[in-house]
Order: structure tokens, then C-alpha cells, then sequence
């Protein structure tokens, strides 16, 4: 079984709101998942993007793969790094 962090699209036509979720890679974009980490809203000015650190570090080391999209969204927050420097350690 091979998890990904991934976004999960909500939200009315042409009005997109995402929520960041670990799931199997098997199951459907929009379906079942095993935890909801957070949110992302890229309407908003500046977009919104809420996610739990700690539980997404957790799922990290365990092995989750996020996936690009999530991986910029981490990049850009500090996530990612934080990451890293505990992997290193």
C-alpha cells in the first residue's frame, strides 16, 4: 500500500477549495482518505493554506510521498525543511 499526501478538491464549479489528505494512492482523488491534515484555498489573496506540522511531519517519516503540488505547498511554508533537517539528524 503506498500513501500520498494529495489535495482533495471541494467546492462549487469554478470556485476550487482544496483540503490536503493522506490517503491510499488507489483510491479516488475525492474519495476515502485516512486523515485530513488541513486546508488550501487558492482564491484567496494571499491563497490560504492551513496544515497540521506535526501530524504532516509524522506522516512524512513514516513514508508518504507527497505529491508535487503538495510538495510546493510544504516548500514554500517551511514544512519541508523542517522535515529534511530532522531527517539529517
Amino acid at each position: 500500500m503506498s500513501v500520498k499526501i494529495r489535495l482533495a478538491r471541494g467546492g462549487a464549479k469554478k470556485k476550487p477549495f482544496y483540503q490536503v489528505v493522506v490517503a491510499d494512492e488507489r483510491f479516488p482523488r475525492d474519495g476515502r482518505f485516512i486523515e485530513n491534515l488541513g486546508q488550501y484555498d487558492p482564491r484567496q489573496n494571499p491563497p490560504m493554506f492551513t496544515l497540521s506540522e506535526d501530524r504532516a511531519i509524522d506522516w512524512l517519516k513514516k513514508g508518504a510521498q507527497p505529491t508535487e503540488t503538495v510538495r510546493r505547498l510544504l516548500r514554500s511554508n517551511g514544512i519541508w525543511a523542517k522535515f529534511k533537517q530532522g531527517e539529517g539528524a
